[in-house]
């Protein structure tokens, strides 16, 4: 299969800004019906994850809609439950999850990278399928995405990484190891679908050789999978501002001022 043609910059901007707008109207559905939404965004490395979750969450509400992206385990957390440390980042009544990764990591790079025993991943791909069919049935709506992306297409998104300063950070040697390991990171998507494809929470692939499509179409399936309405918000007025009372401002020189710096980028 080619590479696909890119989406024209604005038209894609046009319509990621109409999507948006719509999640807007979705947040507020969320709030008014007190409903609870996760977002699992999985894949691979450089697969165009983390710039998806930033469209979504833009104009949204950080108070409703918040980010789940969790660190390494501790060493007290290695001793729970597998499954603990996550649902402590569930929402609540009213409130959108979007998981950078979730506890899928068991299924891919720690198993991948020999981080859990096989007992332990043998385990999880039992237990997971139950965990998720509680949480459906305790009323979450619960969306799987899986990003997937070429192995010519990574290794150049790598690589514009490494040479670029602004997105070195992105880069870390375990992102450089999936170059070398490629083909056991697809064994273990394969096995990780054979058991957690579930009638109750299905994956939903996306293809996102280019990121642009990638985004939409990704934003505009979500938004297709649930059954929300438009909001009408209250009728809110700016009120008149009351005649002054004789406040006078301290002196300016009272106080350490931030540098003008954009007086340089001013016209004279």
């Amino acid at each position: 299969m080619g590479q696909p043609k890119r989406v024209p910059k604005k038209k894609y901007e046009k319509e990621l800004l109409r999507l948006q707008a719509e999640l807007v109207k979705l947040q507020e559905w969320v709030r008014t019906e007190q409903a609870r939404v996760v977002v699992i965004f999985e894949g691979r490395d450089a697969a165009g994850k983390g710039s998806t979750i930033k469209r979504v969450a833009e104009y949204l509400n950080p108070r409703i809609a918040r980010i789940a992206a969790l660190p390494a385990p501790t060493e007290r957390q290695k001793t729970q439950w597998y499954f603990q440390r996550y649902v402590e980042h569930l929402p609540a009544a009213g409130e959108i999850v979007l998981f950078d990764r979730s506890w899928y990591n068991r299924a891919g790079v720690e198993r991948v990278m020999g981080f859990c025993t096989f007992e332990e991943y043998e385990r999880f791909l039992q237990q997971c399928p139950i965990f998720e069919r509680l949480l459906v049935e305790d009323g979450v709506l619960l969306r799987k995405y899986w990003f997937s992306v070429s192995d010519s297409e990574q290794e150049n998104r790598f690589r514009s990484r490494l040479e670029d300063p602004m997105r070195r950070w992105k880069l870390s040697p375990m992102d450089l190891e999936s170059i070398t390991r490629w083909e056991d990171y697809s064994r273990a998507k394969d096995e990780m679908f054979v058991h957690t494809d579930i009638p109750e929470a299905p994956w939903y692939v996306v293809e996102s050789e280019d990121k642009r499509s990638a985004r939409l179409n990704m934003i505009a399936h979500l938004l297709s999978t649930i059954a929300y309405h438009e909001v009408k918000p209250p009728a809110l007025e700016l009120p008149a501002r009351p005649p002054s009372q004789g406040y006078q401002r301290p002196p300016r020189e009272l106080h350490a001022q931030v540098p003008d710096h954009a007086a340089a980028f001013r016209p004279n």
